[in-house]
C-alpha cells in the first residue's frame, strides 16, 4: 500500500479497491495494513469494517490459523460498543461465526472439545439474539462428518429445519445433501440434488466449482462421460492455483488419473505447484495432497516413475520421489486429524480414494491429448504412431550394406539403420569391420555424416545441412568415393542456396541463390568421374529440384521450361537405368510443377500417371506423398470430397511406414481444410490439434503453436470455449513458453485468443485482466502499431462492458494514437460505436455526451477511410455510424435527434435491390437495412407516439423484403406493426 489512509473516506476507498483484488497475499497484505490504518482512528466502526474484510482474506486465502483471532476483536469490539454494528455488520459478525467453525475443525491441534465448545457459544449467541438454528445445525453436520461418527442424526437435525436469513446459500446446502447422499453409496440421488449447482442455476464464491469436484467421478459413474469432460473443463478452470480451492483441485487431478489422462494431470499439477507452499489449511492440505497422490501412483503404475513432476519447492522432483513425499506427508496428516477426532475416518477416506481402480481406459478431456509418453524427458521428440520399427541386422557388416542398401532405395528402414549405426560408431569399443565389401571407417562417417545432414535439412536448418554435406563430402574424399563427393557437395550447394538471405528482397536473392547452385551443380556433373547409375540420378533429381525451387520462389514463366527439361532428363534417365525411386520422383516433380504453374487438370493427370505407376511398380512408401499432391490439387480445385479421400488413404498408407517417413503433419492440416470445406467443422478441429501435435513432436515448434492458434480459433468459432481456453492454458503452460524463448508476438496471439474465449464465456474479470496485460505489453511493439490499436480497442469495449467507462476511454485514446501511426479503420471504428453504444445504453442522458464525443472521433475515423480510399469488408462506416447516432439518442431519450439520425442510415444503406453482388452480402445488407427501419419504427411509433408513419415504414419494408424473398428478416417487423396496431 503506498500511503496509509489519512481519512475514514479513504479507508473506505482503499477496502473497496482491495475487496477488487483476487484473494492471495497481496490482498491479505493489503488487509493487514488496512487494520493497522484503522486503528489510528478513533471511530471504531471503520475497524470493524478492516478486521472483517481482514477475515475474509484470511478465510479464502487459506490460513485458518489466523481467522478465529480477527473474529475474537470482532467479537470483542460487538459486546463493548453493540451500537457500532448496525443491520449490515451484525449480520456479517453472526455470518463468520460459521467460518470460525470450519476454520477450527482445519486445525489438527486444535482440540476436539473446543470446537465443540465454540459450537455452544455460537447456538447461544444465536439464541440470545433470536436467531434461527439452523445454521447452527449445519455447522454441526460438518463437525460430525468430519470426525466419522453420528452422521445420519446430524444430518437430519440440519436438513430437516427451515432456512433462515444465516443459512449458507442455497448452492452450499445443495453441496452438503449431495455430498451426504455420496457418502451413502447413491450416486444418482447425489446427482439429482446437484443438479440446480451443476446447471449453475444456483451458485456463490466457491460454487459451482466445489461441487463440480466431487460430481466428476459419480458422473463417470452412472454413464455421464460427456458432461464429467464439460464440467472437468469449466470446474478446473474457477479452482486452478486457488488455495482456498486447492483440495478442488485435487480431485480434478483424481479424476485425470482414473480417465487415461495421466499427463493433463501432470500438466495441471505444474500449473498448481504454488499450492505445495501457499496452502495453509492443514485439511486443505490433506485433500489437496491426497489427489496428487492418487495421481502420482497411477503414473508410478504406468512405469513412468521416472517423469519429472512438480512437488515442493527447492529441489527436482521425479514422480516416483514426489509420490514417496507426498505419501508420507498425508499419512501424517489423516493421523493426527484421527488421533485428535478418535476415529479413523480421515485415514480410511484416504485410503478409499487411492484403492480406486481407473473408471475410463481412456476419455478425451481436451483438444491436447497427449499420453505419457509424450512427456517424457528428452532431448529427441517422441516417436508417434507408426509401424513397427525395421528389423535391424546383428551382424556388423550385413547393417552396414542394409543401411547403404536402403539408403540409395530411399526406403524408410534406412533410418533405422543409420540411427543404430551411429550408436555403434559412437562406442569407445567400437572396431571397424576388415571387409573389403564394407570399405573404411572413413567412408561409414561420411555415409553418417551425410544422412545427419539429410535429417536436419528436413527441419529447414539448412545452414547445419550445408555444412555437414561439405565434411561428408570431404570424408568421400578421403575415402576415394569420387561419385559420392559429388553428390555430398551438390546436395550441400541446394541447402546453401535454401539459407533465408538477408536484405529487402528476400525473394530475388533465393532466386538468384538457387540460379547459382543449379549452375554449379551442372558443373559438378560435368567434372564428376565414376558416377554409378544412382548417383547420376541424384544429381538429376537435385537439378531438378534445385529448379523447381526456383520456379515456387519466383512464379516467373520463364522458369517453367528449365525444370521441365531437368525433369525430363531425369525420367529419362532412371527409365533407362530402372531406377524406381527416381522415376516416380520424376513424376512427382512434374505434377508438382504443372500445380505451381496452376494448370491443375494437368498436374491432376500427372499425380494420376504418377499412383498408376506406383501401384504397379512401386515404391510403395511413395504412395502416400503421390496420394498427398493428388489431394492438396483437388482442393485447388475445389473437389474437397475428393480432395479428403485422398487425404485419408494417404494417412491410412504412411501408418504402415516409421513415423518420420511422410509429412503426416501436413496430411492433417490438408484434412482439416477438406473438412472445412465440407461442412464438418468437428473433424477439421480434430486434425489440426493432430496435425499440431505431431508438427510439436518433429520439433517444429513455431509451426505447431501457429496451427494450434488455428485450431483454438476453430473451436471459439464452433462454441466450443471451455475446449478452447483450456488448449489455450495448456500451451501457454510449456516450458519455452513461461521461459520467454518462443516468439513473443505468436504467444501474444495465443494470449489474445484467450482472452477473447474468456469474454466469450463471459468471465469479464479474467478477459479484461488478460486484455488489459496485452494492452500494455503491445504498447511497446514500435514495429506494430496496428496490433496494439486493434488489442487497446479490444479492452476498451470490454472495460465498458464492466462499467469502467474512464478506463475505456483512456484505452480508446490509445487504440487512437496506434491507429495514426498504422490505420485499423473498420476495428477503431467499431470500437468507438460500441463504446459510444455500451456507455449511452447503462448511463442514459447521463452518459450522452462521453457517447457523441466517442461517436466524433469513429466520424473522423470514417472521414480518414473515405480520403484513403479504404472500403470496410463488413458494414458500411458511414451508415453504421448514422445507426449507432440512432441507438446512442435512443438510449438518451432524444428521441427527435435518433429518428433523424437513423433516417439518414437508411438513406446511406438504400434499400435492397434484386441482384446483390453476392449472396452472403446481401444477406448482411438486407439485415442491416431491415434492423434499421424497426428501429426508427419503435423510435417513431412507440416513443415519438406517431404510430400511423411508423405502420406506414414497416408495411412498405414488408412488402420490398417480402417481393424481393427475404421473408426471414420481416418476422420482426410484422411483429412490431402488430404491436403498433394492438396499441392503437
Amino acid at each position: 500500500m503506498p500511503t496509509a489512509p489519512q481519512t475514514t473516506d479513504e479507508l473506505y476507498q482503499a477496502l473497496q479497491e482491495n475487496d477488487r483484488r483476487p484473494f492471495g497475499r497481496t490482498r491479505t497484505v493489503t488487509a493487514e495494513e488496512l487494520v493497522d490504518a484503522a486503528e489510528q482512528f478513533a471511530e471504531p466502526r471503520p475497524l470493524a469494517h478492516a478486521l472483517l474484510a481482514l477475515q475474509k482474506a484470511y478465510n479464502y486465502g487459506s490460513e485458518p490459523r489466523k481467522s478465529p483471532v480477527v473474529f475474537a476483536r470482532v467479537l470483542t469490539l460487538f459486546d463493548e460498543q453493540p451500537d457500532v454494528f448496525d443491520e449490515r455488520l451484525r449480520h456479517t459478525l453472526f455470518w463468520r461465526f460459521k467460518w470460525v467453525a470450519l476454520a477450527l475443525v482445519a486445525l489438527p491441534e486444535m482440540p476436539l472439545a473446543s470446537l465443540r465448545q465454540w459450537l455452544t457459544e455460537m447456538r447461544d449467541r444465536y439464541e440470545k439474539a433470536g436467531l434461527g438454528l439452523q445454521p447452527y445445525y449445519g455447522q454441526a453436520y460438518q463437525l460430525a462428518v468430519h470426525v466419522g461418527e453420528d452422521t445420519d442424526l446430524a444430518y437430519e437435525l440440519w436438513a430437516g429445519r427451515a432456512r433462515t436469513e444465516l443459512s449458507d446459500c442455497e448452492a452450499c446446502e445443495i453441496c452438503g445433501r449431495a455430498l451426504h447422499h455420496l457418502a451413502a453409496g447413491d450416486d444418482e440421488q447425489a446427482l439429482r440434488t446437484w443438479e440446480p449447482v451443476l446447471a449453475g442455476k444456483e451458485s456463490c464464491q466457491e460454487e459451482p466449482a466445489r461441487s463440480v469436484s466431487y460430481a466428476l467421478l459419480p458422473l463417470l459413474r452412472t454413464g455421464g462421460a460427456d458432461r464429467a469432460r464439460e464440467l472437468h473443463l469449466a470446474g478446473y478452470r474457477a479452482c486452478r492455483r486457488n488455495p482456498s480451492m486447492s483440495g478442488e483441485v485435487g480431485r480434478h487431478l483424481e479424476f485425470c488419473a482414473l480417465t487415461g489422462n495421466e499427463a493433463r494431470g501432470l500438466e495441471l499439477l505444474a500449473e498448481n505447484r504454488n499450492l505445495f507452499d501457499d496452502v495453509e489449511s492443514p485439511l486443505d492440505q490433506l485433500s489437496f495432497l491426497t489427489g496428487v497422490e492418487v495421481l502420482l501412483q497411477r503414473v508410478e503404475a504406468l512405469g513412468h516413475g521416472g517423469l519429472p513432476a512438480a512437488g515442493y519447492p527447492g529441489r527436482t522432483w521425479t514422480v516416483a520421489g514426489l509420490r514417496a513425499e507426498v505419501r508420507g506427508r498425508a499419512d501424517d496428516l489423516a493421523a493426527r486429524f484421527d488421533t485428535r477426532n478418535g476415529t479413523t475416518a480421515h485415514a480410511d477416506r484416504r485410503r478409499s480414494r487411492l484403492d480406486r481402480a481407473p473408471l475410463l481406459d481412456a476419455l478425451e478431456l481436451t483438444l491436447r491429448t497427449r499420453g505419457l509418453d509424450d512427456v517424457t524427458p528428452a532431448a529427441v521428440p517422441a516417436p508417434g504412431p507408426a509401424a513397427a520399427p525395421a528389423a535391424v541386422p546383428e551382424s556388423l557388416p550385413e547393417l552396414i550394406a542394409r543401411a547403404r542398401e536402403s539408403a540409395a532405395e530411399g526406403h524408410p528402414d534406412a533410418t533405422a539403420h543409420w540411427a543404430r549405426l551411429r550408436t555403434l560408431v559412437a562406442a569407445p569399443d567400437y572396431v571397424h569391420p576388415d571387409d573389403p565389401a564394407v570399405g573404411p571407417l572413413v567412408r561409414l562417417r561420411a555415409d553418417l555424416l551425410a544422412d545427419e545432414a539429410s535429417r536436419v535439412g528436413e527441419k529447414d536448418l539448412f545452414d547445419e545441412a550445408a555444412a555437414l554435406y561439405e565434411e561428408a563430402a570431404g570424408l568421400y574424399d578421403d575415402a576415394a568415393e569420387p561419385g559420392r563427393a559429388a553428390v555430398a557437395r551438390a546436395s550441400a550447394l541446394l541447402a546453401a542456396a535454401q539459407i533465408a538471405p538477408q536484405g529487402a528482397d528476400e525473394a530475388e536473392a533465393r532466386t538468384a541463390a538457387l540460379t547459382d547452385a543449379h549452375a554449379s551443380m551442372v558443373r559438378l556433373h560435368e567434372a564428376a568421374t565414376d558416377l554409378t547409375p544412382y548417383q547420376e540420378a541424384r544429381l538429376l533429381r537435385l537439378r531438378a529440384t534445385a529448379l523447381g525451387l526456383r520456379f515456387q520462389t519466383s512464379h516467373d514463366e520463364e522458369h517453367l521450361a528449365p525444370v521441365l527439361a531437368e525433369v525430363d532428363l531425369l525420367d529419362a534417365f532412371a527409365v533407362r537405368h530402372d531406377i524406381v525411386g527416381q522415376i516416380s520422383g520424376a513424376l512427382l516433380l512434374r505434377a508438382g510443377t504443372h500445380a505451381l504453374r496452376g494448370d491443375l487438370p494437368a498436374a491432376v493427370s500427372g499425380t494420376d500417371a504418377l499412383l498408376d505407376r506406383l501401384e504397379a511398380h512401386g515404391p510403395a512408401w511413395h504412395l502416400p506423398h503421390a496420394l498427398g499432391l493428388r489431394g492438396r490439387i483437388r482442393l485447388g480445385l475445389r473437389d474437397a470430397q475428393a480432395a479428403h479421400a485422398d487425404l485419408a488413404e494417404a494417412l491410412r498408407l504412411a501408418a504402415a511406414w516409421p513415423a518420420d517417413t511422410v509429412d503426416t503433419a501436413r496430411l492433417h492440416a490438408d484434412l482439416a481444410q477438406a473438412c472445412m470445406r465440407l461442412g464438418r467443422p468437428d473433424e477439421a478441429l480434430r486434425h489440426l490439434t493432430r496435425s499440431a501435435e505431431l508438427e510439436l513432436r518433429h520439433g517444429s515448434r513455431f509451426d505447431a503453436f501457429c496451427t494450434y492458434s488455428n485450431a483454438a480459433q476453430l473451436s471459439l468459432d464452433l462454441g466450443r470455449i471451455e475446449d478452447c481456453i483450456a488448449l489455450l492454458d495448456s500451451l501457454l503452460a510449456e516450458p519455452d513458453v513461461t521461459a520467454g524463448e518462443l516468439d513473443d508476438r505468436l504467444v501474444a496471439q495465443l494470449r489474445l485468443a484467450r482472452a477473447r474465449a474468456l469474454h466469450a464465456g463471459e468471465d469479464l474479470k479474467a478477459a479484461t485482466a488478460e486484455y488489459a496485460a496485452l494492452a500494455a505489453e503491445s504498447a511497446g511493439w514500435d514495429d506494430d502499431p496496428g496490433s496494439h490499436a486493434m488489442i487497446a480497442a479490444e479492452t476498451a469495449v470490454l472495460l465498458a462492458e464492466s462499467g469502467e467507462f474512464g478506463r475505456a476511454r483512456e484505452a480508446a485514446d490509445q487504440a487512437l494514437a496506434a491507429h495514426a501511426r498504422e490505420p485499423r479503420y473498420e476495428q477503431l471504428s467499431s470500437c468507438l460505436r460500441e463504446l459510444a453504444r455500451l456507455q449511452a445504453q447503462q448511463q442514459g442522458a447521463e452518459g450522452l455526451a462521453d457517447a457523441l464525443a466517442l461517436l466524433a472521433d469513429a466520424g473522423r475515423v470514417a472521414d480518414e477511410a473515405r480520403t484513403a480510399g479504404y472500403e470496410a469488408r463488413g458494414r458500411d462506416l458511414d451508415s453504421a455510424l448514422a445507426y449507432e447516432h440512432g441507438r446512442v439518442n435512443a438510449y438518451a431519450s432524444e428521441y427527435e435527434t435518433a429518428l433523424t439520425a437513423l433516417d439518414e442510415a437508411l438513406t446511406l444503406l438504400g434499400e435492397p435491390g434484386p441482384e446483390p453482388e453476392s449472396e452472403s452480402h446481401d444477406r448482411d445488407h438486407v439485415g442491416e437495412w431491415a434492423e434499421c427501419v424497426r428501429l426508427a419504427a419503435v423510435v417513431e411509433g412507440l416513443y415519438l407516439e406517431r404510430p400511423e408513419p411508423a405502420l406506414a415504414r414497416l408495411d412498405a419494408a414488408v412488402s420490398r423484403l417480402t417481393a424481393l424473398g427475404h421473408t426471414e428478416e420481416t418476422d420482426s417487423l410484422t411483429s412490431l406493426a402488430a404491436r403498433l396496431r394492438d396499441e392503437g
